[in-house]
């Protein structure tokens, strides 16, 4: 029996039902609900469901990806809300409780303020409004988001939401943007509640940015025809999110729509992708995007409040919000906020005696729109046309076309501001010259469009290298242009896409997984010479020779048998761990700060730290990095459970602190010894705009969500070893690959 067909029975087995799975968690809740979307089975609801699933074809290929086909757009966005669902529903929920501000309505009180800090932003009634204001062709595709949901939960009984039980078309203005980390992240939870729960929260050290931690973001090449062997643009898709935070998908409409690649759960939009002709990769910007106004509160005798503004005082402007929670006993309850707000936008803190408000990009309109016309564009031209709706504030992009455009783009939400104050921190609400002055024109962005260096790129570093020497230069823009500075990926980036002038899309994989390490490539030489300096009497001497023999030795490069590797990344942690706070405080960036700062004795302390955790856990502090790196994935919960005694992966790439440009963020958990990745490399495609498009990718674990389905786990082994399976993109593809071909509710 064929690959295909082997998978295609147990798919037979397992699709209609395997989302059923978390029905058992969902029912444990006990909320009342709404109507239940799977109510409308004697409604005219259903009729009108049924009529349109008539025009969409779902073809699961032997990997489990959905290639969804629609008579129009909006029977496309309706089979692929549908084959979401089927996927991972749970994560679809997830994502609309976190973004309409109700995730305490599943998890309880302890999620009150996550919700009361999106709920400032976002105001359920204001979006209905918006909705009713949208354009006809937008709101006939978020009627088909809500009515394709609502089908699948009509169609799958056993499916018990948490808590939303029917999804309503003005629910997408609330996530029209894809990014891993929006800008209403920068707002910390604890001073939020401090402020308004009105009691002392102390910030976390994760909140001032001390913890060792995965960097958020990704990487993106496009490199020009001039620089291909075959005379065809490439690019380079390489989101680095938490795992399974994306579905891959191949969209298609008789109305133009072709569009395949990573889309958020719950958004009807390819976020990471391509069509025939275009492709776009976003990686989160440095860029200034969010600002704080630090405001000068003046209390009257009747207890109103104003602000300070120029010579004048405005009122505070107030707003009642009322959050429901999940009881410890399965019931709900209530709690209302009074909030506050200035015209910079609405008070998350107090310091110092001011309040601060926090402004940020509030257009989900126009950022919906963008988010989807982007993906219909066919050429540079026509994706800087939809640029120009200026909603798009987190995200650099990194282009390609057929035509043999390239580019690096910067986010187009960019305010005006007077760069004679440092962003970086509060500025003096009551100045009216701090007050952002309109938004920057997308020709006076930095920018890099067909440089002639013959290549782009961006790893969330500073957008002064993205082409090489035909990058943006610093001096010609204001510093808030940039806040990120460089990290060890961007010479990494640099130092690939200058070694040849011929890729292919497999040498631009290969280049993708080169396994260099350029922050140990800095850091370790400091290291040698600190031992080299030692007096022979020095017990350190003795006790760190043989592990600054192996690394003296070292080529850099991550492996899975490599044995330098693991003791390299536990000696960066621990020399990461105790100076972070120094770090911070010097304003520098802890890859420079550990190259330049760090002291002798605190390099060789941190050595010997690392190999007695090594043998700690290990029996030896030579262990190969495969041993301890490793992927698992053992359920569908979104938060996941690692056990040391169950089947895992050796990964042999590292997490991208240490400069790799594959990605893959892991620690220990408790009660584990081996490091489980969560967050890194999730989707990545390498993809060629000839006359006939060529594309590759692989997704992290496996398309499904369900531990009970084939392609839950299928793609590990490619994921770990960078082997990219071939995208099935056009119909003549899927030929010989077709697991099963349906219509929704079939």
């Amino acid at each position: 029996m064929s690959h295909a067909q082997n998978e295609g029975l147990s798919r037979r087995r397992v699709l209609g039902g395997a989302a059923g799975l978390t029905a058992g968690a969902a029912v444990a809740t006990g909320l009342p609900s709404s109507a239940s979307a799977a109510t409308a089975q004697g409604t005219p609801d259903l009729a009108r469901w049924r009529k349109q699933a008539a025009h969409v074809r779902i073809t699961r290929d032997d990997w489990g990806i959905p290639h969804v086909v629609g008579k129009t757009d909006a029977d496309a966005v309706f089979g692929m809300m549908y084959a979401q669902a089927e996927d991972d529903f749970n994560r679809i929920e997830r994502n609309y409780l976190v973004s309409l501000g109700r995730l305490a309505e599943a998890e309880g009180e302890s999620a009150i303020w996550q919700d009361l800090r999106q709920r400032l932003y976002i105001d359920p009634e204001t979006l209905k409004k918006d909705y009713v204001k949208c354009p006809a062709w937008l709101r006939r595709l978020m009627q088909a988001w809500a009515d394709g949901l609502n089908y699948y939960l009509a169609t799958h009984p056993e499916v018990q939401p948490r808590v939303i039980n029917r999804f309503e078309p003005w629910m997408p203005l609330s996530f029209s943007e894809g990014s891993i980390g929006g800008d209403i992240e920068r707002v910390p939870l604890t001073q939020l509640e401090a402020f308004y729960g009105k009691r002392a929260v102390p910030m976390t050290d994760a909140e001032r940015g001390l913890l060792f931690s995965e960097p958020k973001g990704s990487n993106g090449f496009a490199i020009a025809p001039s620089h291909t062997r075959d005379g065809h643009a490439l690019l380079l898709i390489n989101p680095h999110t938490s795992f399974f935070f994306r579905s891959e998908q191949h969209v298609t409409s008789d109305e133009g729509l072709n569009a395949y690649g990573a889309a958020t759960w719950g958004q009807f939009f390819i976020y990471q992708g391509f069509n025939a002709h275009a492709g776009w990769m976003h990686t989160t910007s440095g860029i200034d995007r969010v600002d704080e106004f630090a405001e000068t509160i003046v209390t009257g005798a009747d207890g109103t409040r104003s602000y300070r503004y120029g010579n004048e005082l405005r009122p505070v402007t107030t707003k009642t919000i009322t959050l429901s929670y999940r009881t410890a006993d399965g019931g709900r309850a209530q709690r209302t906020f009074t909030t506050f707000a200035t015209h910079h936008g609405p008070i998350v803190r107090e310091a110092d005696g001011k309040w601060m408000a926090f402004a940020l990009m509030n257009k989900p309109v126009e950022a919906l729109q963008q988010s989807y016309l982007r993906t219909k564009a066919r050429d540079y031209k026509s994706y800087i046309k939809v640029a120009d709706f200026k909603a798009n504030s987190s995200n650099n992009t990194l282009f390609a076309d057929s035509k043999g455009d390239i580019a690096f783009l910067m986010p187009q939400f960019v305010p005006i501001r007077d760069d004679r104050f440092d962003y970086r921190k509060p500025v003096d609400g009551s100045d009216p010259a701090t007050d952002w002055r309109g938004l920057h024109s997308l020709k006076s962005l930095p920018q890099a469009v067909n440089p002639k260096n013959g290549w782009t790129f961006n790893t969330n570093n500073w957008p002064w290298t993205a082409a090489g020497a035909d990058s943006p230069k610093a001096a010609d823009y204001p510093r808030y242009f940039d806040q990120a500075g460089e990290n060890p990926r961007g010479p990494q980036a640099i130092r690939v896409l200058s070694a040849r002038n011929d890729f292919t899309p497999q040498t631009l994989i290969a280049a993708a997984f080169d396994t260099y390490l350029t922050a140990f490539a800095r850091l370790v030489p400091g290291l040698l010479a600190a031992w080299d300096k030692l007096p022979e009497s020095d017990q350190q001497k003795a006790k760190l020779a043989e592990p600054i023999g192996l690394l003296r030795g070292w080529d850099y490069r991550w492996g899975a048998t490599s044995t330098a590797t693991s003791l390299a990344v536990f000696w960066g942690e621990a020399l990461w761990a105790p100076l972070a706070q120094a770090a911070s405080a010097a304003g520098m960036s802890m890859w420079d700060y550990l190259a330049e700062r760090a002291t002798d004795a605190q390099r060789l302390t941190a050595l010997g730290e690392a190999a007695e955790r090594l043998t700690q856990d290990f029996g030896s502090w030579q262990v190969p990095w495969g041993a301890i790196n490793r992927f698992q994935r053992n359920d569908g919960a979104i938060v996941q459970q690692f056990d040391d005694a169950k089947p895992s992966s050796p990964v042999p790439f590292t997490s991208a602190q240490w400069g790799s440009l594959a990605s893959f963020g892991a620690r220990r958990y408790p009660g584990t010894k081996r490091y489980y990745g969560t967050s890194g490399n999730s989707f990545v495609a390498v993809v060629e705009f000839g006359p006939k498009l060529r594309a590759w990718a692989v997704t992290a674990g496996g398309a499904s969500g369900h531990p009970g389905s084939p392609h839950f786990n299928d793609q590990a082994e490619r994921y770990a070893s960078g082997n990219l399976r071939p995208v099935y993109f056009h119909p003549e593809d899927l030929k010989g690959h077709i697991e099963r071909t349906y219509t929704p509710g079939k």
